[in-house]
Order: C-alpha cells, then sequence, then structure tokens
C-alpha cells in the first residue's frame, strides 16, 4: 500500500462542492435523491401538470367495519359498528367516520381491490409496486431485488417543478411494526437506488421539525449560498471538455444544480415548511403525526411535486393517539378511539383543502392499506396471536378510497358479496391500481426500464388503466 488515495473525477467535483458550499452529508442525501429525471417519451409531449397523493395504512384497515359495511350480516360478520347517511344518498359509511360522511360526493369508494397476499412484508410490497411479490413467503426487508415502487418510478419518469423532486415520501419508510426493517416495494429496487425517491423523515407535527438536507448551512445566507454555487460552476468549467461532458461528471454536474435549486427554493418559499399554514387551518388537519403530513403533502404538490406518498405505518411507536390498523385485537375500540378520529378528520380536511385552493381536479388521492380485514370476527387466518375481538389478515377483498383526479365523486366503484369477503363485480388489482395512478401522472404504464438485477427491460406496470371512474 501507497497510502496514496486515488480519486476519481466524479469524486473530486463532489468534494469541491462539499468544501465550497459548505454542505453536509445530509445535504449529500439530498442530492443523490435528486437524479434528473430520465429522457422519456414524455419529453415530446405537453401535459397539463397532475399530482397524486398515496395515502398509504400500514396495517390494514377493517373494509367491514368502515367502508363496506354489511348491517344485514350476522353479528360475528357484521361487528358492532353502525353504519350512517352521508351527504350522498344511498352511500352510508361507518358512524365513526363523521367527517368523511360530510364529503362522500368529493371522493369515490373503490370496493373491489384484491390480491393474493395476507402477510404484510409482500402485501404492501405489491400496493408500493403494483407487481406481485416474487420473494421468500415472509419477508419484511427491502433489498436491491425489490420491485421499483410507484414513487421510483414518478423519480425517474416524471416531471416536477424545477429545482424540487418528482416524487416525495413522509413521514417515513414503512417498517414492520417494532423492527428496524424497512418493508419491500418502497424504493429504486431493480431500478437503481439512484431512483429511490426524496425521504422526508420525522414527526410533522412537532415545532421544531426540519426536513434535512435542504436548509441552508449554518451562517449562510441564500446571496451568498447562490454566488458560492456560480463560483463552483465557474470552477468546473475550466476542467478539460472530455472530461466535464462525461456522463458522470454531466449527470454530478446537474444533480449539483437541481441540488442547489432545492435548497434556495426552500430558503425563498418554504416550500418543505408548514410555517405558513394558519393555525386554524393545522387544527383541522388534527395535531397528529398523520395529520401534519397529509398538509405537507397538500403543500407539496401545491409547489410542484407530482407525487407524495404520505405513510401512516406503526404510529403506535411515537404516538399513542393512532396505533396502527393491524387489528387481531381489540379492533372496534382501537377503531373507535384511535384510529378513526385521526384518519376521519385528515382526510376530510384535505379533500376540502383541495377542493378550496382549485387542486382536486388535478390531484388524485388513493388511501388504502396492504389488505383488509377477515369477514369473521375471530376468524385465523395467517397470525395465530388474533383474538376473539380482533380481525386476521384479509386479501381477498378491501377498499381503497380514490378522490379528485378526474375520478367522480359520490360513487361506489365495484363490488363484494354479502360478507364483504370476496369481489363480485370489477376487480381491481394493485398492478391495475399502479397503472391508473401512473397513466393519470402522464407516464404509460407500458414504458419500460432496465432491471439492474436480471439486467432485462421491465414495463413499469403489468395492469390495466381503469378508465370508467369519471
Amino acid at each position: 500500500m501507497t497510502g496514496k488515495a486515488n480519486f476519481s473525477r466524479r469524486e473530486t467535483l463532489q468534494a469541491g462542492a462539499v468544501s465550497l458550499l459548505g454542505l453536509n452529508l445530509a445535504h449529500l442525501s439530498t442530492i443523490k435523491s435528486l437524479q434528473a429525471a430520465e429522457p422519456s417519451h414524455a419529453d415530446s409531449v405537453e401535459t397539463p401538470y397532475r399530482a397524486c397523493i398515496f395515502i398509504f395504512l400500514f396495517g390494514g384497515p377493517s373494509q367491514l367495519d368502515l367502508w363496506d359495511m354489511k348491517p344485514g350480516a350476522p353479528a360475528e360478520i357484521r361487528g358492532e359498528f353502525k353504519p350512517v347517511a352521508t351527504n350522498v344518498p344511498g352511500i352510508e359509511l361507518c358512524e365513526h367516520l363523521p367527517h368523511m360522511a360530510q364529503q362522500m360526493d368529493k371522493f369515490c369508494l373503490l370496493r373491489s381491490m384484491t390480491h393474493k397476499m395476507n402477510v404484510h412484508g409482500p402485501a404492501c410490497s405489491e400496493i408500493y409496486s403494483g407487481r406481485e411479490y416474487f420473494g421468500p413467503p415472509v419477508t419484511d426487508q427491502a433489498t436491491p431485488e425489490d420491485w421499483p415502487s410507484l414513487s421510483a418510478m414518478v423519480t425517474r419518469f416524471g416531471k416536477s417543478q424545477e429545482g424540487l423532486p418528482p416524487a416525495a415520501v413522509l413521514p417515513w419508510y414503512s417498517q414492520f411494526v417494532g423492527q428496524d426493517k424497512r418493508i419491500a416495494g418502497q424504493t429504486g429496487g431493480r431500478m437503481g437506488e439512484n431512483w429511490n425517491p426524496f425521504l422526508i423523515n420525522g414527526d410533522l407535527s412537532r415545532a421544531d421539525f426540519e426536513v434535512q438536507g435542504v436548509q441552508l448551512p449554518q451562517q449562510m445566507t441564500a446571496d451568498r449560498f447562490t454566488r458560492r454555487a456560480q463560483l463552483w460552476s465557474q470552477l468546473d468549467r475550466l476542467a478539460p471538455q472530455h472530461i466535464t461532458n462525461s456522463q458522470p461528471a454531466s449527470k454530478l454536474h446537474k444533480n449539483y444544480e437541481t441540488a442547489w435549486q432545492l435548497i434556495k427554493n426552500a430558503a425563498d418559499s418554504d416550500v418543505f415548511s408548514l410555517a405558513k399554514e394558519s393555525e386554524p387551518l393545522k387544527e383541522k388537519y388534527g395535531r397528529t403525526k398523520f395529520g401534519q403530513s397529509l398538509l405537507m403533502a397538500r403543500r407539496l404538490v401545491e409547489n410542484g411535486i407530482p407525487l407524495v406518498t404520505v405513510n401512516w405505518d406503526d404510529d403506535s411507536r411515537n404516538d399513542k393517539v393512532s396505533p396502527h390498523w393491524d387489528t387481531h385485537n381489540d379492533n372496534f375500540n382501537k377503531l373507535k378511539n384511535g384510529l378513526c378520529p385521526v384518519f376521519d378528520r385528515a382526510y376530510a380536511a384535505l379533500i376540502a383543502d383541495l377542493d378550496d385552493r382549485g387542486l382536486l381536479e388535478s390531484t388524485l388521492v388513493v388511501a388504502l392499506g396492504e389488505f383488509g380485514r377477515t369477514p369473521r370476527i375471530g376468524l385465523v387466518t395467517q397470525n395465530g396471536m388474533t383474538e376473539p375481538t380482533g380481525r386476521d389478515h384479509w386479501p381477498h377483498a378491501f377498499t381503497s378510497l380514490l378522490s379528485g383526479g378526474g375520478v367522480r365523486g359520490g360513487q361506489v366503484y365495484g363490488a363484494t358479496n354479502n360478507t364483504a369477503g370476496y369481489v363480485d363485480d370489477k376487480p381491481v388489482t394493485p398492478a391495475d391500481l399502479s397503472a391508473t395512478v401512473l397513466h393519470h401522472l402522464g407516464i404509460d404504464p407500458h414504458w419500460t426500464y432496465h432491471d439492474e438485477f436480471q439486467q432485462v427491460e421491465r414495463q413499469l406496470s403489468t395492469g390495466t388503466i381503469i378508465t370508467d371512474l369519471g
């Protein structure tokens, strides 16, 4: 060993930028997640800006107890809750969703979601990626072999406001209950880690919350940062042309320019801050991680980020008010006193807020879990710890909420049988849902990407676009 380090042109550029701009590790993580969108078929067609807020309810909400109630079924099937009328004649919701009941005219109950996976990790992967899970029967750990998430697809092929990422995830990547294991299907996976979405990690309900990696370095003004960025560009242009024109150097340069713009935008407009949102509006969403995350999601799509994923995940780790939706025990108490109040308030506030701002028509809001719950209370299908007061996993029929983005509100799409256990009409798979979201965002589901693991070309989605929702 000589003790000398051999630095590539890419590493030299990065080191120079870090030193000159005063960046830290959080900024470098931001830069890595801000890959320039892949040149694609979308570049040849100008389309109006459209967005999607994708709400993932980790654990699997009970369709029977919330939005596909069967009041005529036996007590061991229908459960304790009663349906109430909504502002759309003929459509009922759970009595513990009063705010949503008054917004029913603005969203659709898609009651015919279905797939085959009744284990959390694989089922979550299918929802996030729109692909049938192919790995071991039980896993809750992400790997580079995973299918890419919708967020990764949009990061690669989508368009955003200049200086902003095409896709963001908040307030964390979903992790399995009580374990530090990121669930599969949320990142670039086989598409490559360069296409991981931008992560906004933390509790947005805290007064001291800050998005990491977008603040100006300490003791640095926006003007001073801009001058340093311009100086770095000038120094970079002094390098030999055959080096700066190389693909790695060119890509790195573009990423830094995007990162500079992002940090400057954040400083100028507070895109990533809730400080400019009114206190009454924050209260309307609810002072919970989930409520404030939905408020941030609205702010991000309003400012030009096309896809924002909001993960409910296992809130019981830090927030006893809103435990996760995996109700193997005490199902009705957890729904009534923890889950429903938080979700009902925040979801209804989001829909009303988007509508008030004229954003609902262009913004598709999707909300669902990885599966539903068993039609019969106490029936064990996967988890032997399911108690007589709980419902186990059930992927054969569950509900997704759809609002905005051209979806006609006040309708029920699809139908289940008399126990809400199986789909009777218009089945929709995770692949169909992913194809529909991509299509809404102006991305052809049939476009392909290179699978870095198996070295083949793959379609973004194998699903069928749902065309009769309008």
